[in-house]
């Protein structure tokens, strides 16, 4: 099965044209979780991450983004800067 990613954060390092996301790896949780975690907690720790519940989809959050030319990443692994 083919996967798609749409995105329209053009300023995310992994937005693209068509309003694409070309991140390998993205980290979706609740609003609330965000607000309270570095950036650095993303798509390499997920498996140790307990799950929450949204209750909808307004209250919940990429957390995969990168700001584009930042320099923030390390190559394409979704290993952003501590």
């Amino acid at each position: 099965m083919s996967q798609h990613i749409h995105c329209i954060v053009s300023d995310c390092h992994y937005y693209a044209q068509g309003n694409r996301c070309n991140a390998n790896e993205i980290l979706v949780s609740t609003d609330d979780f965000a607000v309270k975690q570095p950036d650095n907690v993303d798509c390499t720790m997920a498996k140790q991450l307990t799950p929450v519940k949204a209750g909808n989809c307004t209250a919940t959050a990429c957390k995969t983004y990168v700001s584009k030319g930042s320099g923030d990443i390390r190559a394409d692994g979704v290993q952003k800067m501590s």
